[in-house]
């Protein structure tokens, strides 16, 4: 029996929540979101020389690492993602752990408020958004080979929502004046 050995990559995007701009890209061959917070973290350190204020991001990238890497005192970017369930069902997710470092039981207290679930909520209208709108533009297969090939694709596609984004606001700006 032959086995077709197909490589993925899982193109990774970071978005305003207020504008929907992708303000950082990058590729990965991993299947899953996990271990990449910090990478994208510090691209956006490098990029624009500061860290976001804070990230929404979905349960996949919740690693107790990284949120203390990001988080203060270590990191200057306050951390918005599901808690993940307890195996005892009867414990409180939101409630630290007695291993949980300073910044991972804060990150689990936050997002037990009102106001971090409310703030949670704009991810389904910003990344997923933005997401869903590059599905819809057909971003789902590269006919490209290499790493370095899809993240130049990953790139152009940014480049191009940006532009598109840009004109949308711009029109609407333009109409909330006149």
């Amino acid at each position: 029996m032959r086995y077709k050995y197909r490589p993925a990559y899982n193109v990774e995007l970071a978005t305003d929540t207020a504008t929907q701009i992708i303000t950082g890209v990058d590729v990965v061959t991993t299947g899953g979101d996990q271990g990449q917070l910090e990478p994208m973290v510090e691209q956006h350190q490098e990029r624009y020389e500061q860290v976001p204020e804070a990230m929404l991001v979905d349960g996949g990238f919740v690693k107790k690492e990284a949120i203390e890497h990001v988080s203060p005192p270590e990191g200057g970017t306050v951390v918005y993602a599901p808690v993940m369930k307890p195996k005892d069902a009867q414990r409180d997710p939101h409630t630290p752990c007695e291993n949980d470092s300073p910044a991972v039981a804060e990150w689990r207290v936050r997002m037990g408020t009102p106001e971090a679930k409310e703030i949670y909520k704009e991810r389904a209208a910003t990344a997923e958004c933005v997401n869903a709108i590059a599905r819809n533009r057909n971003l789902q297969q590269f006919r490209v080979r290499g790493r370095t090939k899809v993240r130049v694709i990953a790139l152009w596609y940014a480049l191009v929502h940006n532009v598109m984004r840009a004109v949308a606001l711009r029109a609407a700006a333009a109409e909330a004046v006149g």
